[in-house]
């Protein structure tokens, strides 16, 4: 039976300076994604991530759209290789995956390479999320913390317990507002390996509770505000105005929700998908579990970094994990691709 090849793309935390400027300066692919992110954003993103600051290139607003046009560059990059050296290649071929998916805001990379919407579509929308999700932080302050060696159902009764504890608190005082006390499970990003998500003190007080149960470590998230949480529900109903106007399209391909780890092909489940997924935990042990159970044996992580590599390899055992987050690293996957036979020597 052939291999199946998943394309899955990084999310928030992957950014670093530096990232795609090596596939800038030796693809002409690579430097049409950044030189239409520049365009669309009217400012030099592609510069930002190349040289920084890192302070800046860190913002939600920055990283965001950051990290989806190194990711989409590094696609282009590696599609141009597998095209023998043609500076035509597409997102989607010569390679073409049986699935696509992305965590978080790699999601809209992944629709990209889908085909379900356009590049300069989906860097505007992306930048708005990022302005829309750092704003609601600033409303009502939240934050993240992973946290490891709790099972799901531990860490959910943990974050029902410390938004009881903290809502009852407030009720005596009356210090209550707008998305206080409301902690949940966020990332879902491998077994013992699991993001929390909140406001402040309800946050505080779950990591607390998380470390009595025998939590391993909890380490807080250079993030800011409470993604994937309730607290952001005022910002993915301004989110989904935005959507609306939106230029999308049928997926080409099957791209996996976050939200239910199913497939996504139709337009209106697209948006309902991410207007909704900033306010929703992202389900990435079921996403690779399902795509295990479909088939897919090569999965192909495209963007910066390797931590969807790391999640991948502990939630399936038997499958092979590629990497394309540099220059080199395109070299050694279209290698492994040979090897397996899964793409014609040129």
């Amino acid at each position: 039976m052939t291999a199946q090849i998943a394309f899955v793309f990084p999310g928030q935390g992957s950014q670093a300076v530096g990232m795609g400027a090596d596939v800038y300066d030796a693809f002409p692919a690579a430097r049409g994604v950044f030189a239409t992110a520049d365009e669309a954003l009217s400012f030099p993103l592609s510069d930002l991530c190349f040289r920084g600051p890192e302070d800046r290139l860190r913002e939600t607003i920055n990283a965001q759209p950051a990290i989806v046009a190194a990711s989409l560059a590094l696609l282009a990059a590696l599609q141009t290789v597998l095209a023998a050296g043609s500076d035509h290649s597409s997102l989607i071929s010569p390679l073409t995956p049986a699935f696509t998916s992305g965590h978080s805001v790699g999601e809209y990379a992944a629709l990209v390479a889908a085909g379900a919407i356009d590049l300069t579509d989906a860097i505007r929308l992306v930048r708005e999320r990022g302005r829309l999700m750092h704003h609601e932080g600033t409303v009502c302050p939240g934050g993240m913390a992973a946290v490891i060696g709790l099972d799901e159902q531990t860490l959910q009764e943990v974050c029902r317990e410390a938004t009881e504890l903290t809502l009852a608190a407030a009720a005596q005082d009356g210090s209550a507002h707008a998305g206080f006390g409301k902690v949940v499970v966020a990332n879902y990003n491998a077994p013992g390996q699991i993001v929390i998500s909140g406001e402040n003190l309800a946050l505080k007080r779950a990591l607390e509770l998380a470390k009595a149960r025998g939590a391993k470590r909890v380490i807080p998230l250079a993030v800011s505000g409470a993604f994937h949480s309730p607290v952001m529900q005022p910002a993915a109903a301004g989110l989904a105005r935005v959507i609306a106007a939106t230029p999308m399209r049928e997926a080409r391909l099957p791209v996996i929700s976050n939200i239910t780890a199913a497939p996504l092909h139709e337009e209106a489940a697209i948006r309902e998908e991410l207007a909704q997924q900033i306010a929703s935990a992202v389900q990435w042990t079921r996403t690779i579990e399902y795509l295990v159970q479909a088939g897919v044996t090569v999965f192909i992580e495209i963007g910066p970094g390797q931590a969807l590599t790391g999640m991948i390899k502990r939630i399936a055992k038997g499958v092979t994990t590629l990497n394309v987050s540099s220059e080199a690293d395109i070299g050694k996957t279209v290698a492994a691709l040979r090897e397996m036979r899964l793409v014609d020597e040129v």
